[in-house]
């Protein structure tokens, strides 16, 4: 997606129709509700879990009494994975229905969408998921005018850090793995993510021995596996969240005898046990956090609020828009404003018990500006493993003990040098 093609959608006709939760009664002038606006696929799970999570915080911080006196009131839309839905929808939220900031999208190519308007606009809009290093790319190098923009989830070069640290304390120590295939989805965040796994996969003890990327529209990953076993890599390191399904049930059902490990995004979901029909058995990818697993003090009961409301545990996503709009209501409480110069200042100095870890944001110097920061300290994310059914927790070790199990066609290096 180029910046062209962006703008050009921006002038396009305004947005579709809009779902209204929270506060959405009339109030006083001197007491009317603070606009907050959520764009995201409602029919995708990563996209519904942004506005669950948001209207779950809307509703925590409206029960404590708002914002400096103020109900917070969600205003959704539905972007339907498009970039130009996405911009009409951003175009409405601001300049008809009057939001005051904006948490948006999973997906790095429709926020890169966004990410100029929020500069034209001056609106803080932050991203549950999105994960393209271009979007703290862009803040980095032109601050004065991407001020607004934030990341509220790591970006590619740091999700790959955290592949690395995992595979490292994983499949090197555990698992005695030496060699690595890396196999990734065409898109914006995997460019960055597999050029910093390169780079990081050897520093923790694996060699990467090939590297594929391949459509999101492919259909038959065949040629794709039977290549890569040719290699014969110990395992791959997977870079998908476009597409999830179609390789993780022909790597089950062809009996692919490499273990798959590293970013899959739609294994994140609690349904893809049931989607796979039980082929993601085994599987290991990157989230957020797990049911069951204490991150912080929070993490629990804010799950069981989620279960509660929604009937299911959620995609990451959820607990990342939960947090994002606790970001932007702290801001706003500190500022004693929503003006947008004053939200951001304020949103800069984040210093916050989240979800998923302890929240704050890489500063103006830093290459990776508005991002969270990762470290044990902060936000690292937790590796799974589908077991029987079941998501198991495995990395961070010291908050999951757990041991790893794989299907019998799955061949581990020990096995290997045995036959």
């Amino acid at each position: 997606m180029t910046f062209g093609k962006a703008w050009l959608a921006g002038i396009l006709a305004a947005a579709g129709p809009v779902v209204l939760a929270g506060a959405a009664a009339a109030a006083p002038a001197d007491n009317a509700p603070i606009k907050i606006g959520v764009i995201a696929e409602e029919s995708a799970i990563l996209g519904k879990s942004i506005s669950d999570g948001a209207k779950l915080a809307v509703d925590d911080i409206n029960a404590k009494g708002g914002v400096n006196g103020h109900k917070l009131e969600l205003v959704i839309y539905d972007d339907h994975s498009s970039a130009a839905d996405a911009v009409r929808a951003y175009q409405r939220a601001v300049q008809q229905d009057h939001v005051k900031a904006v948490v948006s999208t999973f997906i790095s190519e429709v926020y890169l969408a966004l990410e100029p308007w929020a500069a034209r606009l001056h609106v803080p809009t932050i991203t549950a998921a999105a994960a393209s290093n271009l979007i703290t790319k862009q803040v980095h190098d032109n601050y004065d005018r991407f001020k607004y923009v934030f990341e509220g989830w790591l970006p590619a070069p740091i999700i790959a850090q955290a592949v690395c640290d995992s595979s490292r304390d994983i499949l090197v120590k555990m698992l005695h793995m030496k060699t690595a295939a890396i196999v990734s989805e065409d898109a914006d965040w995997t460019t960055p993510l597999d050029q910093a796994q390169q780079e990081c996969l050897p520093k923790a003890g694996i060699k990467v021995v090939d590297h594929v990327r391949f459509n999101p529209d492919t259909t038959d990953f065949t040629p794709i596996f039977n290549g890569i076993e040719a290699k014969h890599p110990d395992v791959m390191i997977t870079g998908m969240a476009h597409v999830g399904v179609q390789p993780t049930v022909q790597w089950h059902d062809q009996h692919v005898p490499i273990p798959m490990a590293g970013n899959n995004a739609q294994a994140t979901n609690p349904t893809f046990w049931k989607t796979t029909n039980g082929a993601t058995d085994g599987v290991i990818t990157q989230t957020g956090t797990v049911q069951g697993v204490a991150l912080t003090p929070l993490t629990i009961p804010v799950t069981n609020e989620f279960v509660k409301a929604t009937g299911k545990f959620p995609a990451f996503t959820g607990f990342t828009a939960y947090d994002d709009v606790r970001v932007i209501a702290g801001a706003m409480e500190r500022a004693k404003s929503t003006d947008p110069d004053k939200v951001v200042a304020e949103m800069e100095k984040t210093n916050m018990t989240g979800t998923l870890g302890h929240y704050e944001f890489y500063g103006r110097s830093d290459t990776f500006t508005h991002a969270m920061r990762y470290g044990p300290n902060y936000v690292t994310g937790t590796f799974l493993q589908w077991q029987h059914g079941k998501q198991v927790c495995i990395w961070p070790r010291d908050k999951c003990p757990n041991k790893l199990e794989f299907s019998s066609f799955v061949k581990l290096p020990q096995q290997a040098a045995a036959n």
